[in-house]
């Protein structure tokens, strides 16, 4: 006698076929697809389909006390050398740099704000300061790029964009390797 009953839902063993069983003779099956057309296989080529889920009141409750329980919260560590270490920031928006920045044309602007950096640089590199951010804003890009060509004719230097959360995308990092 066969293990499925009229109105079980099955599928098949080696296809992605899935029904209900129309009808149980001996070993064989015949069951309509979803697509609703009848189709015969022997027992062993067909597995029973649970669609329930059985769930106790005790995991229940169980999942209740932990969606209760307060979560905490995600403190941040700092790793010894990052504690210790200062971090510079340098702002390079043109009105923290000059009072009056509307009688400067553009290229003098950015002539000024790499000035500015490469110094700033300079001095962090001779400071030993190991971390600088620069803080470029937006914009169109051209500072960011710009500070991007300066950044990279130093050897000791790697720079990213800085932390996001912080200065969202108008900020670029740069790391200075102190040869000791």
């Amino acid at each position: 006698m066969s293990q499925f009953k009229i109105g079980d839902t099955v599928e098949t063993i080696d296809d992605v076929i899935k029904g209900v069983v129309e009808s149980v003779i001996d070993d064989t099956v015949t069951l309509i697809s979803e697509e609703g057309f009848p189709l015969t296989f022997t027992a062993s080529e067909l597995v029973l389909v649970s669609n329930e889920i059985r769930v106790s009141n005790y995991e229940v409750a169980k999942i209740k006390k932990e969606k209760e329980l307060p979560k905490r919260k995600k403190t941040t560590v700092l790793k010894p050398k990052e504690r210790t270490a200062p971090k510079m920031e340098v702002d390079l928006h043109i009105n923290q740099l000059v009072k009056n920045p509307k009688s400067m044309g553009k290229f003098d602007m950015l002539n000024l704000q790499l000035d500015t950096a490469k110094r700033q640089l300079d001095f962090a590199i001779n400071k030993r300061i190991q971390k600088v951010v620069f803080i470029h804003g937006v914009g169109e890009g051209v500072l960011k790029e710009e500070l991007g060509y300066l950044f990279r004719k130093y050897d000791n230097v790697k720079f990213y964009d800085a932390d996001y959360q912080k200065y969202g995308l108008g900020a670029t990092e740069v790391y200075i390797f102190q040869n000791y």
